[in-house]
């Protein structure tokens, strides 16, 4: 039995897509922890248990995990807490009913960073490896994959890329990271949950296939879109201030900030790229596939 908590997301999705797709030819029951089932996909009807409710909750998870062999663990940022309550406090109950039912394998989703001296500084990514600490006391063998940011990040971008052909940041210009796609965050899960000969606790980074910058990223989009787009460069200041004024916690908004400020001062870079660390999905192929109809519509 694999539980897979926020099967809606940006990555649950392509994770149960996956996992629908082999699970059951390797003998695999699939179980979801979910608010609303209506989110869903269709082809996932009839075909996974449904636990409804918030994998937060404890009474929840005691169902969800009951007869478990493996869960996947994402953690949903809630900026109406602080960061070690968003993280922590949220996984706090998980980590005494992976104990309680003896679950053997967890799948976590986590950050690069581990291990360089901007860690202890990175605001939400300290906060997440914290987490991982936190499952790895729990017993059951961890693999906390390692994250750069998201090509998926930019969607939050359509509008202004389509009216404004601009996108920003706060990141310097030309600061290249391992920016990766989401579905393929889900291929290195769904692998790992359904191979479960691993033990211990670690880490597996999850890089894109190349390190691109900002302005890489506005060169490929004007030749994907077929019309100019540019990086403009926001001060943390300014994001800071932006982000207070839609009510996120403050200390959230540090966290925030923290983050990108170790990101622009390398934070993503410190892991070496590999053929196991590699992931297939260029910015070319998401943005064509991905983005270019989310600004088009």
């Amino acid at each position: 039995m694999i539980v897979i908590t926020a099967p809606t997301g940006n990555i649950g999705r392509p994770l149960l897509s996956r996992l629908l797709e082999s699970g059951p030819a390797a003998g695999e029951e699939l179980r979801v922890v979910v608010r609303d089932p209506a989110r869903l996909p269709e082809a996932a009807r009839g075909r996974v248990e449904v636990v409804v409710g918030s994998h937060g909750d404890a009474e929840v998870l005691d169902r969800a995990f009951e007869g478990a062999d493996a869960v996947f663990w994402l953690v949903p940022p809630d900026a109406a807490l602080t960061p070690r309550d968003a993280f922590s406090g949220f996984t706090r109950p998980a980590v005494k009913a992976l104990a309680a039912h003896g679950v053997g394998h967890v799948v976590g989703v986590s950050a690069l960073g581990r291990g360089t001296p901007l860690a202890d500084r990175a605001g939400l990514v300290t906060a997440s490896l914290a987490m991982d600490d936190l499952i790895a006391g729990s017993g059951a063998a961890y693999r906390a994959l390692a994250c750069p940011s998201f090509f998926e990040n930019l969607l939050e971008e359509a509008d202004s890329i389509r009216d404004q052909g601009v996108f920003t940041d706060v990141v310097d210009a030309d600061r290249r990271a391992p920016l990766v796609a989401t579905a393929d965050i889900a291929a290195v899960a769904a692998r790992l949950l359904l191979d479960r000969s691993w033990t211990g606790t670690g880490s597996v980074p999850v890089l894109g296939p190349r390190d691109v910058s900002p302005n890489d990223l506005a060169r490929i989009m004007t030749g994907q879109l077929g019309r100019p787009v540019r990086y403009e460069r926001r001060p943390f200041d300014e994001l800071s201030a932006t982000l207070v004024g839609y009510g996120l916690n403050e200390e959230f908004v540090q966290g925030i900030v923290d983050m990108k400020r170790a990101k622009d001062q390398g934070l993503d870079a410190g892991v070496t790229r590999t053929p196991g660390t590699a992931s297939p999905t260029g910015f070319e192929q998401w943005c064509a596939q991905t983005l270019k109809p989310a600004v088009r519509s």
